[in-house]
């Protein structure tokens, strides 16, 4: 599978909020939602937003969002929702179980959130997290 780099993510701990019980792995926002559909809208070629986790920043870990082609592989978790699709790479699926996906502007920025219960620690920038 083709992949583009799409964004870079922020992370951000959530503390004492608990799991809650969800067919998917991943809950997207409706500001998330509608940045995919905006995204994706003039590439007929892309199916959705793929996300996987890489080791890399001072806290070990940090989410990548690519273009998703094709479901490159069967153990990737598929993710649909007010018709859009994310796919989550098989190496992301624990670390982004009962996390919610945001989508975030402000005067200075405008990027991809995960608002994850999972984590605990993350860099002073958002962009790593530890497990």
């Amino acid at each position: 599978m083709a992949t583009r780099v799409v964004a870079t993510a922020t992370v951000r701990a959530v503390k004492g909020r608990k799991l809650i019980p969800t067919r998917a792995a991943l809950t997207l926002t409706p500001a998330a939602v509608q940045r995919i559909k905006s995204l994706l809208h003039d590439k007929p070629d892309v199916i959705g937003l793929k996300v996987g986790v890489r080791q890399r920043g001072c806290n070990g870990l940090s989410y990548t969002l690519d273009y998703a082609n094709t479901k490159a592989d069967k153990m990737d978790e598929e993710v649909l929702q007010d018709g859009v699709k994310v796919f989550i790479d098989k190496k992301a699926q624990l670390s982004l179980l009962g996390t919610e996906m945001d989508f975030v502007e402000s005067k200075l920025s405008s990027e991809f959130v995960f608002n994850n219960p999972n984590i605990k620690g993350t860099c002073g920038c958002g962009e790593s997290f530890s497990m």
